[in-house]
């Protein structure tokens, strides 16, 4: 399909159907995702395909806790996400039944492939994931260009030491994220709500609008 259109529609599926996702779909999908940009070409991306329905039901029990304690978060205002109720429910079903997607893909990572050089600022590190999400991101469309939906979540890397053991992921590799993968249940969206690009981009310094908005 059209890039720009996979870009606008890719969203975050919640929703699957039982159908199995076949191999050459994925094995496509992979073989677009690791063109992803990364630094010197290290290409620390790994993928561990889980299809098992032991594996997933243990990966889902890990999961739906860490949700059901974020849900109560959302629900008492100690967790400000902005989200919109509906967009709740259906994470709330995700997580009810992740058990039950045809494949949840785990993104694993070389250590000594990352180079984060924002290790010693006093916030929260991010620099590392920019030789992984890119690939992640291909993936997602690559799959979004063949029917195929796909919802990322992160919750799962605080039990890294778990999904580690349980997928016998070996010592020098982390896990950067969990992709659920499967055909929509409901389809893909048709329009996804988003800041308008010109809250979002500055012209010089921070705030200073570079797009002028819009009727102005």
């Amino acid at each position: 399909m059209e890039l720009t259109e996979a870009m606008r529609t890719v969203g975050t599926c919640r929703y699957f159907t039982a159908d199995p996702v076949p191999d050459a779909v994925l094995r496509r999908a992979f073989d677009v995702a690791r063109f992803g940009p990364q630094g010197g070409n290290r290409q620390p991306v790994r993928w561990v395909v889980v299809r098992d329905a032991a594996r997933k039901q243990a990966l889902a029990d890990l999961y739906l806790p860490m949700w059901k304690a974020y849900l109560g978060g959302i629900g008492d205002g100690t967790v400000n996400v902005g989200a919109l109720p509906r967009t709740v429910r259906d994470a709330d079903h995700f997580a009810e039944n992740l058990a039950t997607v045809p494949a949840i893909v785990v993104v694993c990572a070389e250590i000594d492939g990352l180079h984060p050089t924002d290790l010693e600022l006093d916030r929260v590190s991010v620099v590392g994931g920019a030789s992984i999400y890119p690939t992640v991101q291909n993936f997602c469309l690559a799959l979004r260009d063949q029917g195929v939906g796909s919802a990322v979540t992160t919750l799962l890397c605080h039990h890294e030491a778990a999904v580690r053991e349980l997928l016998e992921i070996p010592d020098g590799v982390l896990t950067a994220a969990h992709v659920a993968v499967g055909y929509p249940q409901k389809g893909f969206p048709s329009s996804l709500t988003r800041s308008p690009v010109e809250d979002i981009v500055s012209a010089e310094t921070y705030g200073r609008p570079f797009f002028a908005a819009a009727g102005v």
